[in-house]
């Protein structure tokens, strides 16, 4: 079995959503990341030092490839990456290789086959 790595970059308001969306989609879990800060095209303002922006999380998803595209395409559309700037991204990377993820072949064995 073969997987991808997702990695989404979630305004931290939208992250249960885009959870709850991603394992509706096939997605067995995610490993999340709290309080990440990035910059876009445009620098962030400040006042007196302080940042005007919103925290984000870094949800990152080892998913079966051929659930790959569905579960990022799911996660665009609940985090609503594509409505403006600095909304969130999401890419999805190939793993070459992948331990610990027995029990995750177990029950994705299925799901791929009706899948194929």
């Amino acid at each position: 079995m073969h997987f991808k790595l997702i990695i989404a970059f979630v305004d931290d308001t939208r992250t249960d959503k885009v959870m709850d969306a991603a394992r509706s989609a096939g997605a067995t879990g995610a490993t999340i990341i709290n309080n990440a800060r990035g910059e876009g095209l445009k620098q962030t303002k400040t006042f007196f030092g302080l940042s005007f922006e919103t925290q984000r999380d870094v949800l990152l998803f080892l998913v079966e490839e051929h659930l790959s595209r569905h579960i990022l395409e799911e996660i665009s559309n609940v985090g609503e990456f594509d409505t403006g700037p600095g909304s969130g991204i999401a890419i999805q990377i190939d793993v070459e290789d992948a331990v610990g993820v027995a029990h995750q072949i177990e029950s994705l064995v299925h799901v791929v086959e009706d899948e194929l």
